[in-house]
């Protein structure tokens, strides 16, 4: 092997270090859910789904690989120095104590341990309340210090997790459940749209700008320096991560659709994939996946509040590590209580609002060679998509405003939810116009 190269067989380990990182078992659900929901239209709704949370964190971490040391705060200050500073927040909140992470201890308590509990202490919030102050405090201690402890696990846990995810997915592939039934009326009519806007709700594209990095620092590691080379090792790795997601994806929303019949529509894929094995392997079957998931679960748990500690630390030393990891936890264990199905709902607003934006930036990112110093094309492009999915995002939580009656009436696939769409194009078009100014600007005062 050449100095400064890396061979395929640790490009491809690398890649299934990023499988593994991207494969919360949190991303189990929804392409269960959207299963049971696209029916007849599983096939369009899957490909959006696998757009947005597949090819898209594919592309974030290949921007990542390609932007020469950046990250989501240098790459977002290209906007604006505020927007440097805010967005980044906003996305570590999302991917922390807000969303991802309290979805770890519900996602776990709804397969592993709700199926084992009384109705009555299911309803009541007890059970749940009792294994969120076990489930977090747990994180808390091992958030401390994560060291090699947590990396052993997730590294013993993931193969044991996809053996116990393929037997079950072949068996629901050579065994359905059921056919395919009709969908619901959200897949009726635009089922590619309807899977795309699903697909936000993995985070994945959101949390390819900090997995981005860690690929990076893996590829060094190995004494890769060469911009180009990494920027080729990201691609592979990439798309070996991103061939294993969509399996997976595949077999899963395949396993929802077909399981209608024997289930009936249950209201999240944790209720869904705890029916499922239960009725294809029975109680043990059922245990054993419930054990995997719940040790999955934590170690993205502890990951996550690892690497906003770290984030916030670095923004604000004055407040120490350890304050910031108990603070996140805290936040995580309350949030988790309100139920998976409620965390669900309350995320889908914010991701509305801010997941064009991301995609917009990674977008400009992979284009960030011939775009250099032209900031305008960042703040236009971003600016504009921002205005009309802000508005989608508050439609999204009930907000209506009357300027989205304008966007329906006049922005093209506003009523799909991609309406943002042209904005970001024209921002581009008014960006590049504004630097090219710029620059004749400049050399005419040179």
């Amino acid at each position: 092997m050449k100095a400064g190269s890396i061979s395929f067989k640790e490009t491809f380990f690398i890649g299934l270090m990023l499988f593994a990182i991207f494969f919360g078992a949190g991303n189990l659900i929804f392409p269960l859910s959207l299963g049971q929901a696209a029916g007849t239209e599983l096939i369009p709704a899957i490909i959006g789904f696998l757009m947005t949370g597949v090819g898209l964190p594919l592309l974030g971490v290949i921007a990542i690989g390609m932007s020469k040391n950046e990250d989501v705060q240098s790459i977002s200050a290209k906007v604006h120095p505020l927007f440097g500073l805010l967005f980044p927040v906003v996305i570590y909140l999302t991917i922390g104590p807000l969303f991802a992470v309290p979805r770890t201890g519900t996602v776990s308590y709804e397969i592993g341990i709700a199926p084992l509990l009384s109705e009555g202490l299911k309803t009541s919030g007890w059970g749940m309340l009792l294994y969120s102050v076990v489930f977090f405090t747990v994180t808390y201690f091992l958030a401390l210090n994560p060291g090699k402890v947590v990396d052993r696990i997730g590294k013993m846990l993931t193969p044991v997790l996809l053996v116990i995810l393929t037997a079950l997915l072949v068996q629901n592939i050579v065994s359905p459940l059921g056919e395919i039934t009709a969908p619901l009326a959200a897949y009726e009519a635009a089922p590619f749209f309807k899977g795309f806007q699903e697909g936000y709700l993995t985070m994945d594209t959101i949390g390819s700008f900090v997995f981005g990095l860690i690929v990076i620092n893996a590829i060094r590691s190995k004494g890769v320096d060469s911009p180009k080379q990494i920027a080729k090792v990201c691609t592979t790795a990439g798309l070996i991560a991103a061939a294993g997601l969509g399996l997976v994806y595949v077999g899963l929303a395949y396993s929802g659709a077909t399981s209608v019949q024997a289930i009936g529509h249950l209201e999240n894929g944790g209720l869904i994939i705890s029916q499922i094995s239960n009725l294809q392997f029975g109680l043990s079957g059922s245990l054993i996946l419930s054990v995997a998931i719940t040790f999955a679960c934590l170690t993205t748990s502890i990951g996550l509040i690892v690497a906003c500690s770290s984030y916030f630390n670095k923004l604000r030393p004055s407040i120490s590590y350890k304050k910031y990891v108990l603070g996140l936890t805290l936040v995580s264990a309350l949030i988790s209580n309100v139920g998976l199905t409620q965390i669900i709902s309350f995320s889908i607003p914010v991701l509305v609002a801010i997941y064009p934006i991301v995609i917009v930036l990674i977008t400009l990112t992979l284009f960030g060679s011939l775009l250099r110093n032209r900031n305008a094309i960042y703040t236009w492009s971003v600016l504009l998509t921002g205005i009309v999915s802000i508005v989608e995002g508050l439609g999204a939580a009930g907000f209506e405003l009357g300027i989205s009656d304008v966007f329906a009436r006049y922005l093209p696939l506003y009523s799909l939810g991609m309406g943002w769409i042209v904005p970001a194009l024209v921002g581009c078009v008014i960006g590049f116009v504004l630097s090219m100014r710029q620059a004749s600007y400049v050399l005419e005062n040179e």
